[in-house]
């Protein structure tokens, strides 16, 4: 059973930001808040990019665009994985049945 959220303190490029999350993520946000915090220094430094609300922007394209490539990769093992394994297991199947023929127990 979930445990009401409590509130949590995170720091992000300097500002503290007080956020209601359960104690089952506090790992998880802890993480978060540590990634967006270094990618947003890594904007902030790289000089490019001024003012605090264009930095979070900028991040937040970046990761919203790593996410959509890495859901698109998963989409696509998904779609075959079912192929490979059905392949692997005739491969198995029919090494199985001439190992049987043979009467070897090998390659």
């Amino acid at each position: 059973m979930n445990r009401p959220a409590e509130p949590v303190r995170v720091n992000i490029l300097g500002k503290e930001y007080q956020i209601a999350c359960p104690p089952e993520e506090r790992a998880d946000l802890f993480a978060s808040a540590n990634l967006l915090d270094e990618r947003m220094r890594t904007v902030r430094d790289a000089g490019r990019v001024v003012g605090v609300d264009r930095i979070a922007v900028m991040v937040a394209l970046n990761l919203a665009h790593e996410m959509l490539v890495c859901s698109r990769d998963l989409e696509r093992l998904q779609v075959r994985t079912p192929d490979r394994l059905q392949a692997l297991a005739d491969a198995v199947e029919k090494k199985l049945g001439e190992t049987a023929r043979d009467g070897t127990n090998g390659p």
